[in-house]
């Protein structure tokens, strides 16, 4: 496997300037060879997230500041948007079709765009053009609900709104319809929504609550940590492993691990026994280090690795041998993803060049 430029090269990213999954689909792109351009504005906005949370998220390549409220500044952007092959923005519904950028205009002067709009709530809706963050996108998708301890929902970050519901179905609504384009000729324009993205995450609990296999209350369900074979331990250390033994004989290989005879312990699968056994797994694990346990379960089928902080990823020797994170301007991040048989995309340095 080499190391290459990925499979995305010649194609042009226009990307208006905005935070969260705009930004992380365009350096995704960007890591898989695009090439991106952002415009920002000419000066910040008055309701701006602190720096810290904005600037490592700005996609690598060139940055235009224009005033696309002036007819110049707007002019200088269709000029841009003119040779693009995707547009990607995150303003309110209307905010572009107001500074003349809007999709009737861009499509008629570039029939082959892909017009990206990136909102939390769509385009249409009673709520399209209220402000919201991830923590309440995922709060309508019924997502947050499930996701905590039995008497608090808990945010899971921001990943499950702003970037698995909003940047990658961005990235994969860019890459079918860039798809569509080699057949047709012609762009598109596509509805990004936070909230929907969210909820179709949840499409495979929402199969299991309607067939009567997921309780709709936290803490409850083999996958949200009610069941005791799939959940995160506290080790002497006041370290965690990871448990997800789900299926029969990964739960033998688990059991084993701890040092106690399935034939003694009562039915898994029955989850009025779940609290006993939590607390019995809880007390074995508690009797020897995070490290002491990867010694017995690494190399098993049993399902039980260590929960490992961000600043450990690095030091564990798989993700090293992977190369899971790289240099790059700023420290370590990410390795692009996925990986290509035949040419590797090597990332970029997610640094900006101001025009």
């Amino acid at each position: 496997m080499t190391e290459g430029p990925g499979p995305l090269v010649g194609i042009n990213v226009i990307a208006c300037e905005a935070i969260g999954p705009v930004p992380f689909a365009c350096n995704h792109l960007a890591d898989l060879g695009a090439t991106v351009t952002r415009i920002v504005r000419t000066s910040p906005g008055d309701n701006r997230l602190p720096e810290v949370l904005t600037s490592i998220l700005e996609p690598a390549g060139e940055t235009v500041a224009l005033d696309l409220k002036d007819a110049q500044g707007r002019d200088a952007a269709l000029n841009l948007i003119d040779g693009a092959d995707v547009l990607i923005e995150g303003f309110r519904p209307g905010t572009m079709e107001r500074l003349g950028l809007g999709p009737e205009v861009v499509l008629q002067r570039n029939a082959g765009i892909v017009y990206a709009r990136v909102t939390g709530w769509g385009q249409t809706g009673p709520y399209a053009s209220m402000a919201g963050h991830d923590i309440n996108y995922i709060g309508l998708a019924g997502v947050l609900h499930a996701i905590g301890s039995g008497e608090t929902p808990i945010p899971p970050l921001n990943l499950v709104g702003d970037y698995a519901g909003g940047s990658m179905y961005a990235i994969s609504g860019v890459l079918a319809a860039l798809v569509e384009r080699n057949m047709s000729g012609t762009g598109s324009v596509i509805d990004i929504a936070m909230v929907d993205g969210a909820g179709a995450l949840l499409g495979p609990m929402r199969t299991m609550l309607n067939s009567g296999t997921w309780r709709d209350e936290r803490a409850s369900n083999m996958l949200d940590g009610g069941a005791p074979f799939y959940r995160a331990y506290r080790t002497s250390d006041g370290k965690h492993m990871a448990v997800g033994a789900l299926e029969p004989a990964f739960y033998l290989a688990f059991v084993a691990g701890l040092g106690l005879d399935v034939d003694a312990l009562p039915d898994r699968l029955d989850p009025r026994n779940w609290e006993d056994l939590g607390e019995t797994f809880a007390s074995v694990f508690a009797e020897k280090s995070r490290d002491d346990w990867c010694a017995v379960f690494d190399g098993s089928d049993a399902c039980v690795t260590p929960v490992l902080s961000m600043s450990e990823v690095m030091t564990h020797r798989h993700n090293e041998v992977r190369g899971a994170l790289v240099q790059s301007v700023g420290g370590l991040r990410p390795a692009p993803a996925p990986r290509f048989d035949g040419s590797t995309p090597s990332g970029h340095a997610r640094v900006g060049k101001q025009a």
